[in-house]
């Protein structure tokens, strides 16, 4: 399951074109001095933070990625991941050891970069830059979890009656500010009679049909693949009790 953790950063690439991604991509195996660590310099404090060295499997799937999707174009992301999974299980401990001894190597030059920053500041100043990227990792991981979601293809969230009146009534009222459209909106959201309410009531019953078949076949799919953190608690419980009949 852990493999998985941090796709988004792998799946970014895929709004290129499969052929755009394979160039100069090389063999499977690339040589070990092409994850050379190289840190980054930024004005601020906070932002001359080296970035966290790529984990072995997260440098293994940016490489293999533009091959298995040159490959598969039409291919879902969750395909791509299943696959990239695997070989990754049957890479040999030989091939494997070349990613984890460059993770190793980064890692050590990130915590030299660390420690390097760290000794150029006060007590407090180090108090504050950390709260601060506290907060900016706290935002960069919702950040993360949502991309990382969209890329897994997870169903969107089923409209209110309301939500999708607006959403009608918008194009209705292109000119004016997004305030005065609103306004407007809810006014005539509020002037409608209960028989008219109700078509949009039927409107919303049926997206959360709709919702329901998506997200069933699609917590299916994240079973396949190992990732149980993004299935809700109903059915996490349901996926466990079956497990320890089995």
């Amino acid at each position: 399951m852990a493999l998985f953790r941090g796709m988004w950063s792998v799946l970014s690439a895929l709004g290129k074109s499969g052929a755009d991604l394979c160039a100069g991509c090389g063999s499977r195996l690339r040589s070990p001095f092409s994850f050379a660590y190289v840190p980054r310099c930024f004005s601020s404090t906070v932002n001359s933070y080296p970035k966290k060295p790529l984990t072995s499997y997260v440098r293994f799937s940016k490489e293999q990625l533009p091959i298995f999707k040159a490959q598969n174009p039409d291919a879902k992301n969750s395909e791509l991941i299943r696959k990239i999974a695997q070989l990754w299980r049957e890479l040999p401990d030989s091939e494997k050891k070349i990613y984890e001894d460059a993770y190793r190597a980064d890692w050590q030059a990130y915590k030299e970069e660390i420690n390097r920053i760290q000794e150029q500041l006060t007590p407090s100043q180090i108090v504050s830059l950390e709260k601060e990227i506290q907060q900016k990792r706290l935002k960069k991981k919702a950040l993360m979890k949502k991309r990382e979601l969209t890329m897994l293809g997870k169903p969107k969230r089923p409209r209110s009656a309301y939500n999708i009146f607006i959403a009608e009534r918008f194009q209705e009222h292109k000119d004016g500010s997004s305030q005065v459209k609103l306004k407007t909106i809810n006014e005539n959201w509020k002037n409608l009679s209960s028989s008219q309410k109700q078509v949009y009531i039927q409107l919303a019953n049926d997206d959360k049909i709709r919702y329901y078949n998506e997200m069933k076949s699609w917590e299916e799919q994240m079973l396949e693949v190992g990732r149980n953190d993004l299935l809700r608690r109903t059915i996490k419980h349901q996926a466990k009790n079956d497990t320890e009949e089995y």
